[in-house]
């Protein structure tokens, strides 16, 4: 799975003004939501059979609302039990397992990994000969490893092995899984790399990643509609959506089964998606969490990939966004026939989670509708500071203003940096495409970087001949450059 598909769940923001954070905490009732968000309609508009809803603000759950059903075959109503296939959200899961793992002294991250395999070992390639990659390179997407995603199976289909997946010999991919750069010089999604993680994981201490997972995170946790546990195996819960395609029909039974679990294999809800991500937060604060340790929490959130990295990533976690001048980690789930995200704050405790079991074309209108309106209705708003910002000089304005290739996420769009009432502004598809909102104001620091209003990374604009030519990225004490931006 290429970047690009990640793009529709990108976008940050700012404020240039003083903190006015007008919480909605005072709020007994959160159903103004319901009427707001006009889910019922959209799902008859795009055909999508069912949509489940979680909001949480400031650590605690103030939403839950499912629409729809879980199958277009009986029409049984979707209810806040109802586990869903997440798709890619397994990854962030997966990252976190092995840290808390770690903290247990239990295995070592910055071991190689190859020493934990038993099935199967590394290629040997030119990109690994003087780098023997640890694990933390697959859980951050830039081992250089190939194979973005896979193709689910169904009961009474022959189901692939680890080794066999590894191999190339599975639907998709006919040749082993492969380097593509040396590890830790760039990003490339790779679910392929998950595949080795959860191998190395299974191979190091002998049961399934749907065992460690239950016995390390989901029961600690008390999350009763979570697992790892796929629809062919003992334990499979009852409660579940199942997968349509894009003319409401459901995909042979419905059920897929992913032997690929580490990067896309949990079921779960909004609703035990939102209390995980709450511990995460009550973690990062270090206070009310129960099971995730705050330097674990630290660590799998923190950014570790910007060159190429879609604005941000984490260990499974994306980094990507700065909506309402906030640090958010989130990832975007997506599967054939269902898909989802998950969005967190870095602090304050504020997010949202939904899953859909449509195709992209009925789900994403909806999932993007109602990003919007959540985003704009809790009127969630973080901390800033004018102090910050200084003047910037006209002839610095002048330098700034053109077209140029896409310095934010590295897809290829044009990007513009317009004036308007004497203010700069950038213009980018990619910042339009959640909040609608496409002049984004481009401040000057006072410590020479510039910031942009939506967007995450703290930005150095370099000049040749009084042209704008390459953009530095900062973000989290690592940097990327991008060269070549000005275009014809």
């Amino acid at each position: 799975m290429k970047n690009i598909m990640y793009l529709l769940l990108l976008i940050a923001t700012m404020s240039s003004c003083q903190t006015t954070h007008k919480t909605l905490t005072q709020k007994s009732d959160y159903s103004f939501l319901t009427d707001s968000l006009q889910i019922e309609p959209q799902l008859k508009k795009y055909n999508l059979p069912g949509f489940s809803l979680v909001v949480f603000e400031n650590y605690k759950v103030v939403y839950s609302h499912q629409w729809g059903v879980k199958s277009m075959d009986s029409k049984e109503k979707i209810d806040g039990n109802t586990a869903f296939s997440t798709a890619s959200i397994s990854k962030p899961i997966t990252a976190l397992l092995c840290y808390i793992l770690e903290e247990k002294g239990l295995i070592n991250l910055n071991d190689p990994i190859d020493k934990y395999l038993k099935r199967w070992h590394l290629p040997k390639s030119k990109f690994t000969e003087n780098n023997n990659p640890t694990w933390k390179p697959f859980l951050n997407h830039t081992s250089g490893t190939s194979q973005g995603g896979f193709e689910d199976h169904y009961e009474g289909e022959t189901i692939p092995t680890l080794k066999q997946s590894l191999l190339g010999q599975i639907p998709r991919y006919d040749r082993e899984i492969e380097f593509l750069f040396t590890p830790g010089t760039s990003f490339e999604y790779s679910g392929g790399g998950y595949v080795i993680v959860q191998m190395a994981l299974e191979d190091t201490f002998n049961k399934p990643i749907a065992e460690l997972a239950r016995e390390y995170i989901f029961s600690p946790l008390g999350l009763k509609n979570t697992t790892m546990t796929q629809p062919d195996e003992k334990g499979f819960p009852s409660n579940v959506a199942l997968v349509h395609d894009k003319d409401g029909k459901v995909i042979k039974t419905g059920l897929p089964i992913t032997p690929q679990v580490g990067p896309s294999g949990m079921w779960s809800t909004p609703a035990d998606l939102a209390q995980l991500s709450m511990e995460i937060q009550n973690a990062l604060r270090n206070k009310n969490n129960k099971v995730i340790s705050h330097a674990v929490a630290k660590k799998v959130t923190e950014v570790t990939a910007l060159k190429n990295a879609v604005g941000g990533w984490s260990y499974g976690w994306q980094k990507s966004f700065g909506y309402n001048n906030y640090d958010w980690f989130s990832c975007n789930g997506s599967n054939t026939g269902v898909g989802g995200s998950t969005f967190a704050t870095m602090t304050d405790g504020n997010g949202f989670v939904f899953l859909a079991n449509g195709e992209k074309p009925n789900r994403i209108p909806v999932m993007t509708q109602t990003q919007k309106k959540i985003l704009t209705l809790m009127n969630w708003e973080g901390k800033t500071s004018n102090e910050e910002i200084q003047e910037m000089p006209l002839s610095l304005k002048k330098q700034l203003i053109g077209t140029y290739d896409d310095f934010l996420y590295s897809q290829g769009v044009a990007t513009k940096i317009i004036e308007k009432n004497n203010r700069l502004y950038v213009e980018s598809p990619l910042l339009d495409h959640f909040k609608g909102k496409n002049d984004n104001e481009l401040v000057y620091l006072k410590n020479g970087l510039f910031k942009i209003t939506d967007y995450p990374n703290l930005l150095k604009f370099d000049f040749n001949n009084g042209t704008l030519s390459s953009v530095t990225l900062k973000r989290g004490g690592i940097s990327t450059d991008i060269k070549n931006v000005k275009r014809p």
